[in-house]
């Protein structure tokens, strides 16, 4: 029996413009991110969908709502983006000016550099193996579409495919990956799925 996740990485925000860390942080999709959900919902009108999950941030809601209208869905909070602690709403040069040294340790392996008052990559993998892991064992051979983040997908795959390189596997906005799952174990089916924002 295969259970299939379509991860869908929510829409553009101003914050994702400018650079900006997001992470817990409550943000508005922008214009350009509404429109590009509304692109995602005329390419999977066609899939039917057994179950609807999503975070519990606006960026995330927002994005469920122009993709699936008022379909029925359920709220988790363990699919929020990782928190980034003190560099959370800060841009890049703003990181490199207060910390700088940390920053680089962190950008050069996320598992070993820590952030200040930030989740660990150890804890947000735990927290995110753990969700996906619970989506599949209530949806057993069924089609289940999860509207998350970019780290949050990110994570799930690198950890499918066993790298520690994190920052290879965070996909676009408004992108979708597809992973499936039979007899417990994970595939990558697509990754990264944008060719409907054209």
């Amino acid at each position: 029996m295969t259970t299939k996740l379509v991860l869908i990485r929510h829409g553009i925000t101003k914050w994702n413009k400018q650079g900006r860390y997001c992470g817990y942080k409550d943000i508005n999709l922008s214009s350009q991110g509404r429109t590009q959900a509304a692109k995602l919902c005329k390419s999977l009108k066609k899939v039917s969908f057994d179950r609807i999950y999503c975070s519990d941030r606006k960026r995330a809601l927002q994005t469920k709502a122009i993709v699936f209208g008022k379909a029925v869905f359920t709220k988790l909070k363990d699919l929020r983006e990782i928190h980034f602690g003190v560099f959370e709403g800060l841009k890049y040069g703003q990181i490199m000016e207060k910390y700088a040294q940390i920053y680089e340790k962190w950008l050069k392996d996320p598992y070993r550099g820590k952030i200040p008052r930030a989740e660990s990559m150890q804890l947000f993998k735990r927290r995110i193996l753990k969700v996906m892991k619970e989506i599949v064992q209530l949806n057993r051979g069924k089609t289940v579409a999860v509207v998350c983040h970019g780290g949050v997908i990110g994570m799930f795959v690198s950890s499918i495919l066993k790298s520690r390189n994190f920052w290879n596997y965070v996909p676009s906005a408004a992108s979708v990956t597809i992973t499936e799952c039979k007899d417990n174990k994970f595939k990558i089916k697509k990754f990264n799925n944008k060719t409907h924002l054209r």
